[in-house]
């Protein structure tokens, strides 16, 4: 199938893109890579007036450490996030979760912002940015603010973006210290949207107690959530006495807390649970074992 007619746009600068966006209003949809928007548009499922590609606005694409943090641009490509060593280095988690979307072909045209704006409950980048605590810069004619990624995602395929306001980046926040990152995730096929799958985030102090800990939820909600419940279990607790036992049922914990799984096609509620709880303790289990593994100071 073929869209319905719109008109294209493509600005050159963000200020442009936010001006455009600002006039059009409710008529307007802000186009990036397009591996979300462009099928739905093909399939007649949703449709604009106008759509405004950002893609050649450099100034939204790229990755830098600016204060504490990795500030990833909205266009910057999933294939870039995830070959870059500064992404490596200081979030490492986005490194992790980036083989797990889609297939290369998307991770090459797809972006991170895009990814993100969509809000889709089973996104890997907005898992990882609520287990980080990531902050989101949203741009339009009146000024850029800062939403926090707790409060960004409200809805399935809805966010708190104002109608005038584009994703413009990312950022990040770097953990320090003796830290262990892991992405557990089931599909039926490498490349589909996951089931059900965890983002998890350790820091452990000097007495290998876990000091911090983040976790990311896909596929258990309308939007993507985050395992609270299992954090405030692990948090404080020593690495050496969460054993197999003790993981499954921190597994279980972040499952009870929450309120209302899907069920679809791809499995019953329930199945979706047993599922979930799996890959919380999975991860947990790989990033505590990650992080024990690096020497105090490091």
């Amino acid at each position: 199938m073929k869209p319905a007619s719109f008109a294209y746009h493509r600005p050159d600068t963000l200020a442009e893109a936010a001006e455009l966006l600002g006039n059009l209003g409710d008529d307007a949809k802000v186009l990036a890579g397009g591996q979300s928007l462009v099928p739905m548009l093909n399939m007649r499922l949703t449709h604009f007036e106008n759509l405004i590609d950002i893609s050649r606005v450099d100034e939204l694409c790229g990755i830098d450490l600016v204060d504490g943090a990795v500030r990833v641009g909205a266009t910057t490509s999933h294939a870039l996030v995830g070959l870059d060593d500064e992404v490596a280095d200081s979030a490492p988690l986005l490194t992790m979760a980036t083989p797990h979307i889609g297939h290369f072909q998307i991770r090459t045209r797809g972006t991170l912002g895009g990814a993100i704006a969509h809000a889709d409950p089973a996104a890997e980048y907005a898992a990882v940015a609520l287990a980080l605590d990531a902050e989101m810069e949203a741009t339009s004619s009146r000024g850029t603010r800062t939403v926090p990624a707790a409060d960004f995602f409200t809805g399935l395929w809805e966010n708190s973006l104002a109608a005038d306001e584009i994703l413009s980046a990312v950022r990040f926040p770097v953990w320090q210290g003796r830290c262990g990152y892991a992405v557990e995730e089931f599909a039926r096929r490498h490349g589909d949207f996951a089931i059900a799958g965890a983002v998890v985030a350790v820091e452990l102090d000097d007495s290998s107690r876990v000091a911090r800990c983040g976790i990311g939820l896909l596929g258990l909600g309308s939007t993507p959530l985050r395992g609270t419940a299992a954090e405030d279990a692990v948090r404080g607790r020593a690495a050496a006495e969460l054993d197999e036992d003790a993981l499954d049922e921190i597994g279980r914990v972040a499952m009870d807390a929450i309120d209302d799984i899907p069920a679809d096609l791809q499995g019953s509620a329930t199945y979706r649970a047993r599922v979930g709880s799996t890959m919380v303790a999975r991860a947990l289990t790989r990033a505590l074992a990650s992080a024990r593994s690096q020497t105090r100071g490091s």
